[in-house]
């Protein structure tokens, strides 16, 4: 256990990215036990990664002997749809995904404060120098498109 860990985390917005490839990540508050703030971005892959640990480590709390003792929250499942459709799944994931980053820091300590979720919420290189988008460069200018087989 560790005795710096987090008070709090909202899920503010979607942003997206375009390095390595196209994807999304939510921006994410985190507020520690000694009261500091900092932003952190995470794909929903990595949240998924982290339930899926959760639900290693603490089996009970995660209700696989009983359903009706589980506390771990519920994270929103994976979705298929088209590559036009992703910004509307990551924004319809905003919300849930808020709730659940709420729910588990407000879980017991042994869970709350666990090596997995102090990673999760910790700062990484990426977080403190997020990449700057050029929107502008990203615009088809006439007689210059490139077009990308997908």
């Amino acid at each position: 256990m560790l005795s710096y860990s987090v008070l709090d985390a909202n899920v503010v917005d979607v942003e997206k990215r375009r390095n390595p490839s196209k994807h999304y990540v939510y921006i994410i508050n985190v507020t520690w036990s000694d009261l500091t703030s900092q932003i952190i971005y995470r794909r929903y892959s990595k949240f998924f990664d982290l339930q899926m640990q959760l639900l290693d480590k603490f089996p009970i709390e995660g209700g696989q002997k009983d359903p009706k003792q589980r506390i771990i929250p519920f994270l929103p499942g994976k979705i298929l749809f088209r590559r036009s459709h992703v910004r509307d799944v990551a924004v319809k994931r905003l919300k849930p995904i808020d709730e659940y980053c709420r729910a588990l820091v407000r879980l017991p300590p042994h869970i709350s404060q666990c090596d997995e979720v102090f990673r999760f919420f910790e700062a990484r290189p990426e977080d403190l120098n997020p990449p700057k988008e050029d929107y502008g460069s990203s615009k088809r200018k006439s007689g210059s498109s490139v077009w990308k087989k997908i």
